[in-house]
């Protein structure tokens, strides 16, 4: 080997060795953190199969049977809740795995009575709206659409620094006014397709209605945000390697 490939062998080397000491560095601080146990730290699941013990931290041992009942009561005395949940629960024993979730969302939809759909869509996203609007009327539902860049009002007039809009455009996503607008149509279940995260939400608490999510957002997976954690242990492992933000940074933002 020459004495250049033995050098930048050995620079690559440092590299690897120090980006692993890194990741380890990451990996301790973050485990020396104490946080409290929930579900997401079981691995018994003993709640969904009872066929196991329950570990120490269960939500489901730590309830009382007071609270317990109190929340029983929110689905057997409220004729809403009780329609829903009992729609949904139906729709998943009678078509597990057989329907996709746009023939759920008019399953659910007719096994509750909701005969007007709104659908809350992204522009970027209208065709497949378009597409979905067009099943929903072949199955005999009303449908309104909203798109998320009605009003056509500015970013910046709410606020909005402008070097914000330089790649995505000055108009603003206005879902309050979808919701707004779909609440005037009275529309009886609203449909999101493919909102921004946190617009999505704001949608969420002005919709009167009762709102589902057909397309969740995600611009680098093609709209498929379980993705990314299909692959933490190939393509996105960075995700588990290293926090988002550095201590220093509050934002990581594209130059």
């Amino acid at each position: 080997m020459s004495d250049k490939k033995e050098k930048d062998s050995k620079v690559k080397s440092s590299k690897a060795k120090k980006n692993v000491e890194k990741t380890q560095e990451v990996s301790v601080s973050a485990e020396k953190k104490i946080f409290p146990h929930s579900c997401t730290d079981c691995g018994v699941l003993n709640c969904s199969k009872r066929n196991a013990s329950y570990p120490e931290f269960c939500l489901t041992e730590k309830l009382t049977e007071k609270e317990l009942e109190k929340v029983v009561k929110l689905y057997t005395e409220n004729e809403e809740n009780n329609k829903i949940a009992i729609a949904s629960a139906e729709v998943e024993g009678g078509f597990y795995g057989k329907y996709t979730r746009v023939e759920e969302i008019m399953e659910v939809a007719k096994r509750i009575g909701a005969k007007k759909i709104g659908i809350a869509t992204c522009v970027g996203l209208i065709e497949e709206s378009r597409i979905f609007a067009r099943i929903l009327k072949l199955n005999g539902f009303d449908v309104y659409g909203v798109a998320c860049k009605v009003g056509s009002v500015d970013k910046t007039d709410i606020g909005l620094d402008p070097k914000y809009t330089c790649k995505t455009g000055p108009v603003m996503c206005n879902p309050i006014l979808q919701a707004k607008l779909l609440n005037k149509a009275g529309t009886q279940l609203n449909v999101v397709v493919g909102l921004c995260v946190g617009h999505d939400s704001l949608f969420y608490k002005y919709s009167k209605a009762l709102a589902t999510t057909l397309v969740t957002k995600d611009r680098v997976l093609a709209h498929n945000p379980v993705g990314a954690l299909y692959q933490t242990r190939a393509y996105y492992k960075r995700l588990l390697q290293q926090p988002l933000w550095d201590d220093e940074d509050d934002k990581k933002e594209e130059k």
